[in-house]
C-alpha cells in the first residue's frame, strides 16, 4: 500500500487525533512497533500493531487541563492523573492500552518512541527539539492499539540547532548547569529553589527561553510556574 503524502493525516489517524484534541491532548505522531521499541505486550500476550503518542504543543492544550478537576483538587501529580484519565478514556473506546512516561521503574522509552513518531533532534539542553515547535512541546502518554493504523509520513528536517547562531541556550543558564555534553541537575535545582532563581521559577528555564525556535509557543507564566514547581518538588 502506498503511504500518504508528507504529513497528510489518514482518515483513521485523523479521527483519533480529533478525539484527543477534543479531550485536551494533541496527536504527536505514531509508529508501528518493532522489537527494539520495547512496547509492552497486551495482557493476552499479543503485540501492539500501532502506537500513537499524545501531548502538549506550547500552551494550546493547557486551558483544558487548567480547568480540570485534577488541577483544582490540590492532590499530587495532577497533570499525570489528568493525562491518564484522558488517555484511558481513549483506550476504553478503542480496546487499546494507555502507556505513560511516569509509569516506572522500569521506565518506558518515550524519547525513542517520540523520535520514531516525529522527526526530532536532541538539543544541547537534552530536550528533544522540533523544527517548528522548538523546545515547547511535551509527551503525556501513548495509546497502544491492536490494529494497524496508516500513519502520516514524517517530514525530514535538519536539526535547527545545527544552524543556530551562537547557541544562546548554552550561555543563558545563570549557574552554568547546561553544557554541551552534560546537565548539572543539582546546580539547576538549587538555583531554581533559591531566591536567586526566581526568574527561572516564575517564567521557566532561562536557557530554554533563549532558544529562538518556536518562540511564539513559549509557555505562559502560569504553565511555566506549574512545571518549575513540579521540578522543585521532585528532588
Amino acid at each position: 500500500m502506498t503511504g500518504p503524502g508528507p504529513m497528510s493525516p489518514t482518515p483513521e489517524y485523523a479521527a483519533l487525533c480529533a478525539e484527543s484534541e477534543a479531550l485536551g491532548l494533541a496527536c504527536r505522531g505514531g509508529f508501528h512497533p518493532e522489537p527494539a521499541d520495547a512496547v509492552p505486550a497486551f495482557a493476552d500476550g499479543s503485540a501492539a500493531a500501532t502506537v500513537i503518542l499524545y501531548g502538549f504543543i506550547g500552551s494550546r492544550q493547557w486551558p483544558l487541563f487548567a480547568s480540570s478537576a485534577e488541577r483544582a483538587d490540590g492532590l499530587p501529580n495532577s497533570l499525570d492523573r489528568w493525562s491518564r484519565r484522558v488517555i484511558d478514556a481513549l483506550a476504553l473506546r478503542h480496546r487499546a492500552v494507555g502507556l505513560y512516561p511516569s509509569s516506572g521503574p522500569p521506565w518506558l522509552p518515550f524519547q525513542r518512541w517520540a523520535r520514531r513518531a516525529e522527526h526530532l533532534h536532541r538539543s544541547p539542553l537534552g530536550i528533544l527539539i522540533h523544527a517548528e515547535f522548538g523546545l515547547w512541546h511535551a509527551y503525556r502518554g501513548a495509546l497502544a492499539l491492536r490494529t494497524p493504523v496508516a500513519l502520516p509520513r514524517r517530514s525530514r528536517r535538519p536539526s535547527p540547532c545545527d544552524s543556530c547562531n551562537g547557541r544562546p541556550c548554552l550561555e543563558a543558564c545563570p549557574v552554568g548547569a547546561v553544557q554541551p555534553a552534560e546537565y548539572d541537575h543539582v546546580a539547576c535545582h538549587d538555583h531554581v529553589s533559591s531566591g536567586a532563581g526566581l526568574d527561572c521559577f516564575e517564567a521557566g528555564c532561562r536557557a530554554r527561553r533563549s532558544c529562538p525556535v518556536g518562540r511564539a509557543l513559549r509557555y505562559p507564566a502560569e504553565q511555566a510556574r506549574f512545571h518549575m514547581a513540579a521540578f522543585v518538588r521532585r528532588r
